[in-house]
Formats: structure tokens, sequence, C-alpha cells
């Protein structure tokens, strides 16, 4: 029997899920999608996952992004008519996750593909990685990453990636402020879980509220986001994780975080 389009691995609290087509440079089709998609509500809704790692399978790319030959369904599919068709339907298209989230980037990462990596929290580049969306040279426009990127790297370098299609290498991004680390091809998967078990050490509630705090904040103002960032403080302020913290410090120990 073959592997699915899409790999979903757990180790403890750390999740990696990766594209699975390398023979075709991980490039995304309706069954990638499909699977894709699977994988990130599956993570998202388990209580014992904490952080996810996205990669790709092989060395040649993380993901080539819409399969050129078979593209179809490579956005997926909605409900609804025309104009209300609800298009947040993705990891890339802006599903609420507030569990933490690493790219390990290895070869081309190109349209879909950096769209995913620009929703990830820590991205850690191989020297052999790629980035760039072609999509202007195809004759279509880019959407989710033109509205993610000027955000991630600043108006006149998203303009530069988006608007010429050219690809940049990983030293390039990561001055553009895309990249968070680079290392050699050979370290990327040993620098992602270490970051991945570095996030597992602290209160998995606190670390998400913390995370969805800093992302709702950046759209209110600030008395919102004070008053936002108290309510929900408090609420994970008298959780059983919030308790063990303390004990744990009071006794001097490690804490046995429960996610609870």
């Amino acid at each position: 029997m073959s592997e699915p389009p899409v790999l979903y691995e757990q180790d403890d609290h750390v999740v990696t899920i990766s594209y699975n087509r390398p023979e075709a440079l991980n490039a995304i089709n309706a069954d990638v999608r499909e699977h894709l998609n699977a994988a990130w509500l599956r993570f998202r809704d388990d209580k014992d996952a904490w952080v996810a790692i996205l990669t790709g399978a092989g060395d040649r790319a993380f993901s080539a992004g819409a399969d050129m030959k078979n593209g179809e369904g490579a956005a997926g599919t909605w409900d609804g008519t025309f104009f209300e068709i609800p298009t947040i339907n993705s990891f890339e298209s802006g599903l609420e996750l507030f569990k933490p989230t690493v790219a390990a980037v290895k070869g081309y990462c190109l349209g879909y593909g950096l769209t995913a990596v620009a929703a990830c929290d820590f991205v850690v580049a191989g020297e052999s990685a790629e980035f760039g969306f072609p999509e202007v040279l195809l004759g279509v426009p880019t959407i989710v990453g033109s509205i993610r990127m000027p955000g991630k790297v600043g108006w006149a370098n998203a303009m530069e990636m988006l608007l010429t299609g050219d690809r940049f290498s990983a030293a390039e991004a990561k001055e553009m402020g895309l990249v968070w680390k680079v290392v050699p091809d050979d370290e990327v998967d040993a620098e992602a879980q270490k970051m991945a078990a570095r996030l597992c050490r602290g209160a998995p509630l606190a670390i998400r509220a913390t995370k969805e705090v800093g992302w709702r904040s950046q759209r209110m103002g600030w008395t919102d986001s004070v008053r936002f960032g108290e309510t929900v403080r408090r609420q994970v302020g008298i959780s059983a994780d919030a308790a063990e913290g303390r004990r744990a410090m009071g006794e001097g120990r490690t804490p046995d975080w429960q996610g609870e």
C-alpha cells in the first residue's frame, strides 16, 4: 500500500506534518490538500499535541506549491455561494491555530508552500532553500501570500517577492525576516526538533494564550488589547497547569503539564 500524500507523526507532544510527494517536489494537488487540512485539524484538536513541525519529504523541495500538472482542488473546496464562500479553509489561509508551529525547509519553497511557511512562528531553513511566489509569472495573482507577507517582511520586501516572481535564497530570506535560522541542510530537522523541545517546556495553555494575545492585539487598539489580555490571563491563571506551575516552583522541580 502506498504512503499517504501527507504524513502525520507524533513523538510525545511534538507532531511532524510532512508533504509526502517527493517525486513531484511535494506539489499540492487535491489529494494533498484534503490530507493536509485534515492533519492541521487533527493537530489543533488533540490536547496532547503541543507543537507542530511542518516539513517536506526528500531533499529537493519543501513544497513547490500548486501542482502545475494537476492543480484542480489544490486550494481546497468550500461550501456557499460565489460571493459568500468562506475561503479560510486551511492553515495557510488563516485557520485559527494558537499552538506553536515550526517550518523546517530544504530546497524549493514556492507558492502555497511559502504561504504555509509565512504562517509558521519559526522558520528553520537549510542553505539550499529557495523561496518565491511565481504566480504573477504564470498570469495569476497571489492572494493569501499578499495578505501575509507585508506584516512578515515589510512592504518593499513583500512587494519584491510578490510582484517580481523571483526566487530568494535562505540568506536573503533571513535578512528580510522571513527565516528565523539558516543552518546546513543536514541540520534542519534537528534544529527544528530542538526548537520544538524548547516550546514544550512551558505550560501549553499559557503558550497558546500568549500567542493568541500577541496575534489578536495586532488588530486591536491598546485599551482593548490590554483588556483582552487580562481576561485571557485570568482564565488561564485558574487552570490546573497554573496551580501545578506554582507547586513545582515551590518544590524546586520540573512541572508536569497536563494541558488543563
